[in-house]
């Protein structure tokens, strides 16, 4: 076989390797090598695929690089691009432990990463695939959501105690359906790809039963950002919560990207960067 036909299918059995990458069971794994003591600890992100950057590189998979919070890349200007502006010392001190498909029980683990990392500041964003693991039967009830979250900031405060912490409210996710569904290319992406069907499935229809079925969604994710606040709150004075910042967000179908019509695309990372930021006290 020509020897760029071995290189060819060495790069295509990679890309096949990080689309099937996913779910709350991978070990978290830092974007860069943890921090050498004495020095700035940086910035860590903890969450789901929101944060990962998912399909803003045009493929369903995480893309890094767009992530609102620790993204290095020039369409987004992320958490970290910011803080870096500010601080040239925290140059490539950015870690991703957030998970495509991870809920809010995932984020001790993930905290325990960044601890690990010395992270200084560090972004939390969970709760939609609580809400989206499949009916509404299935949703993560809402104190043991609660508990989930508790358990994952108490990692942070007992082991980075100074450290910054910055919790965002969960999407509207039912303006999601609001804007989408009457559109066919993301209905059809919605129905193929089985996408949140506690929200989304049957997303064209208006019979009663898929209207209490929405409601009931739209109801569980105010129930979690209320309980998002409060968590905030328990934390103490490192703890910033955006005030509901990013839920505000009126999404538009141009901000999420054309494969699934659910994640955000670059220019949609890049709103939620924006707003979330102003609330993170980090501002210059």
């Amino acid at each position: 076989m020509p020897r760029r036909w071995v290189a060819a299918l060495a790069c295509l059995a990679a890309l096949v390797a990080l689309a099937c990458e996913g779910g709350t069971s991978a070990t978290p794994r830092p974007t860069t090598s943890a921090p050498p003591s004495g020095g700035p600890g940086g910035i860590a992100a903890l969450g789901d695929s929101i944060s990962t950057g998912f399909a803003s590189c045009l493929v369903l998979t995480s893309c890094e690089r767009n992530s609102w919070s620790t993204g290095d890349g020039l369409r987004v200007q992320s958490h970290y691009r910011r803080l870096l502006d500010q601080n040239s010392a925290i140059r490539d001190r950015r870690y991703n432990h957030a998970r495509p498909g991870a809920r809010a029980d995932a984020l001790a683990g993930q905290a325990q990463a960044a601890v690990r990392d010395r992270a200084d500041y560090v972004t939390v964003l969970i709760g939609a695939n609580d809400v989206c693991r499949g009916g509404v039967d299935a949703m993560t009830p809402v104190k043991q959501f609660r508990a989930d979250v508790d358990q994952g900031l108490r990692v942070l405060r007992t082991g980075r105690p100074k450290a910054r912490v910055l919790v965002v409210s969960i999407p509207d996710l039912y303006r999601l359906w609001e804007v989408g569904h009457d559109d066919a290319r993301a209905t059809r992406a919605w129905r193929r790809g089985g996408i949140c069907p506690a929200l989304l499935a049957e997303a064209t229809s208006t019979a009663p039963a898929d209207r209490a079925r929405r409601a009931a969604v739209r109801d569980r994710i105010a129930a979690y950002n209320a309980e998002l606040t409060a968590a905030c709150r328990a934390y103490g004075s490192r703890c910033r919560h955006d005030g509901g910042a990013l839920h505000k967000v009126r999404f538009t179908l141009d901000l999420l990207n054309p494969l699934d019509w659910f994640h955000p695309n670059a220019t949609g990372q890049g709103r939620i960067a924006e707003v979330t930021w102003r609330s993170s006290g980090l501002a210059s």
